[in-house]
């Protein structure tokens, strides 16, 4: 595959939910190896685009598209944001990212052994080999983050979506986990996209910015999205991006014409 090779190329797509727009005329395309963030307010319909790309959600109009692969669920790992797991579950870290390779089976199974060497890759790859014989139960928050990785991973997709990694995570842990996912998508040559409602912790690693706002994107280099003429036509209403001290806030206006801090932690050095 050519490092520059489209993975998903979404069209014109239009999504309603009890009569509400919830995306309208939405147009992006994520390429092989990128490092995209789906950045939006809280209940800007990211959760509802990632729900179009796996498929889970039929659109109104428009279209998802793959590129030289029909068989788009084989190509995309995905780690939910919420997994409920009974802490006397008595799964193994180990079995449960085997599962990502074999899960769709019913019944006992003999496991081969380059599945085993697979799930041991992909725990290495997410920094949790030392997990591996753990109770899938007894997993600290950050610690089921990275098996959900792995077991994303284990099908060697091309393109891992994360639908709100970082939410409630310390900045030191954000840290950690971008630069751990920065390494993975160089490592395993798989596109990350990745929805979160602060973009300053994706700065570093983000090839291109998908900003969710009214239903509507703009999608781009972060310098080419991320600027008041660009926003100001994406919410429908004038938008200032403004800079100080090195951060760049994305400002819209209320009824009383008075500023309204849009992202209070949307930042842009």
């Amino acid at each position: 595959m050519s490092p520059t090779s489209t993975i998903v190329d979404v069209r014109g797509v239009d999504v309603e939910l009890g009569g509400r727009r919830v995306l309208s005329d939405v147009t992006f395309h994520v390429d092989a190896g990128e490092f995209t963030g789906l950045i939006g307010a809280n209940g800007a319909g990211k959760t509802t685009l990632l729900r179009v790309l796996l498929g889970l959600l039929t659109p109104r109009a428009g279209q998802v598209r793959w590129p030289g692969d029909a068989r788009e669920q084989r190509r995309v790992g995905y780690v939910p944001q919420k997994v409920a797991l009974d802490v006397d579950v008595p799964l193994r870290v180990r079995d449960f990212v085997a599962l990502g390779v074999d899960g769709h089976r019913y019944g006992l199974r003999r496991r081969r052994a380059d599945t085993w060497e697979r799930v041991e890759e992909m725990l290495d790859a997410v920094e949790a080999t030392a997990l591996a014989q753990r109770r899938i139960g007894a997993l600290s928050g950050g610690e089921l983050q990275r098996v959900l990785m792995a077991h994303a991973l284990v099908s060697r997709p091309e393109m891992l979506l994360l639908d709100e990694p970082l939410a409630n995570l310390d900045p030191g842990a954000t840290s950690d986990v971008v630069e751990l996912l920065a390494r993975v998508r160089d490592r395993q040559h798989v596109a990350v996209l990745l929805s979160a409602h602060d973009i300053n912790s994706l700065l570093r690693v983000m090839d291109r910015v998908i900003y969710i706002a009214n239903a509507r994107v703009a999608s781009g280099p972060t310098d080419e999205v991320v600027r008041p003429d660009v926003l100001s036509r994406l919410y429908g209403h004038h938008v200032d991006v403004v800079r100080v001290h090195g951060r760049v806030l994305v400002m819209t206006r209320d009824a009383r014409d008075e500023p309204v801090d849009e992202h209070p932690d949307l930042v842009v050095d």
